[in-house]
């Protein structure tokens, strides 16, 4: 159990900063994990940015991923998706439409604070407050590949072990302080979970930027 998003973020800290990291970036997915690459990259004295992926929600269950959309705009469906109740390929293509809104929208509003951040060739940590599914972390994964990075590093708090199994090809390393078996939800394994809103994300973007040696 975590007491709060900060307490998790010092923890992994302590795990990553034996790591020899070349030019560090520490790319936080918004908006929880907003808090937790904040913490990551002042510890660790990296870049801190956002990666943009949104999850495809299930019908009548917003909180289960179907899949995830990258900023690319390519589309990730879990094998399951076509089980779930009410799932159409009509129903994820205004779900893919909704969620790419979304992610222009979280674009323009996050550019506005901060250009993004070159990741070509630097040791990129991709960070959240947790995964459950991984779709969302999957799709950032994608984009990021695409970018040639000197390195991948998923660092997140806790995590089930079959997302684990899916992230790891995907990444150089992962780094995970909880696998439990009896996951049910990230909130479960914090005190503390208030949800962030976008107004925090962007003072955590901005703060870090301005402490960056010009």
């Amino acid at each position: 159990m975590f007491k709060n998003r900060e307490d998790a973020a010092l923890q992994l800290a302590r795990r990553l900063k034996p790591l020899a990291l070349k030019d560090p970036l520490v790319l936080g997915i918004p908006r929880g994990g907003m808090v937790t690459a904040a913490v990551l990259a002042r510890e660790l004295y990296a870049e801190l940015d956002v990666v943009l992926s949104r999850k495809l929600r299930a019908p009548y269950q917003p909180e289960l991923a179907i899949g995830a959309i990258g900023e690319d705009g390519e589309v990730y469906l879990n094998a399951f998706a076509h089980q779930v109740s009410g799932v159409s390929e009509e129903y994820i293509r205004q779900e893919q439409d909704h969620q790419v809104a979304e992610i222009r929208r979280r674009g323009k509003l996050f550019r506005a604070a901060k250009p993004p951040a070159d990741v070509t060739g630097r040791s990129v940590i991709v960070t959240d407050d947790g995964v459950a599914t991984g779709s969302t972390m999957l799709a950032a994964l994608h984009v990021l590949n695409a970018q040639k990075p000197y390195e991948i590093i998923v660092a997140v708090p806790v995590a089930p072990p079959d997302t684990i199994a899916k992230l790891r090809p995907q990444c150089s390393r992962l780094e995970c302080l909880l696998t439990p078996s009896d996951f049910s939800a990230i909130s479960q394994f914090y005190g503390d979970f208030q949800q962030v809103e976008d107004e925090e994300a962007l003072r955590l973007l901005r703060e870090s930027r301005e402490m960056e040696p010009s």
